[in-house]
């Protein structure tokens, strides 16, 4: 993903668009959110995950003028 592409990101995202920013599959990006060890905050909502885009924002260096 672009910078200008993580910039426009809404608020939280799916799992797996926070895997592709940083480089994971999927299956390992799933794997590591329910050890409680994914590199960002996620948030569980019912069977899914939401990744808080400012944790991925600051993860990959990029801050939102």
């Amino acid at each position: 993903m672009t910078q200008e592409e993580l910039l426009a990101l809404p608020t939280t995202v799916g799992i797996e668009t926070a895997a592709r920013a940083i480089g994971l599959g999927r299956t390992r990006a799933y794997e590591l959110a329910r050890r409680g060890q994914f590199p960002c905050k996620v948030i569980r909502v019912g069977v899914s995950y939401r990744v808080v885009t400012v944790d991925l924002r600051r993860l990959l260096g990029i801050e939102s003028s």
